[in-house]
């Protein structure tokens, strides 16, 4: 299986560091660190392995700098993409600017996004589910899943 699947919570300590659960530890490849990580889409953070990041960097290498929206897209998408590696006892650190922008304080969540984690203030990530029906989760898949979207 290549990527990630689950849901975990954990804490940030004093420093803005946590540890990475054992169940994403699991599925990591043997050569994960060091870790890209990034601001997400929403207000959340995006864990990267190397392994997924590398083809994606190399993807907006490719894409044409005379063109206002993309030199927009790449630094919207890259300001703050920061290396990190777990320190000795097994913590991630993470950047104070990413803290801010994800509102993260002490409870977290770990959330798979197939080829990367993303991380989400506990509260902010329950909001978001507490405001989708069934009825409008229904109505995304079909919209999502009808074969327009997936690459053949």
């Amino acid at each position: 299986m290549n990527g990630f699947i689950g849901e975990y919570e954990a804490r940030l300590d004093a420093k803005g560091r946590f540890l990475l659960p054992a169940g994403f530890k699991k599925q990591m490849p043997e050569v994960a660190a060091p870790f890209v990580l990034n601001r997400g889409f929403e207000k959340c953070l995006s864990l990267y392995t190397a392994e997924s990041w590398n083809p994606l960097f190399e993807k907006l290498g490719l894409l044409n700098d005379f063109d206002p929206k993309v030199r927009e897209f790449k630094r919207y998408f890259l300001n703050g993409a920061t290396q990190v590696e777990p320190d000795t006892a097994g913590r991630i650190l993470l950047p104070k600017n990413l803290m801010e922008y994800a509102g993260l304080d002490k409870d977290i969540v770990l959330v798979s996004a197939i080829d990367k984690i993303e991380i989400w203030d506990k509260i902010k990530y329950r909001q978001f589910f507490d405001n989708f029906s069934p009825e409008s989760f229904s109505d995304l898949a079909r919209e999502v899943m009808a074969g327009k979207n997936i690459p053949e």
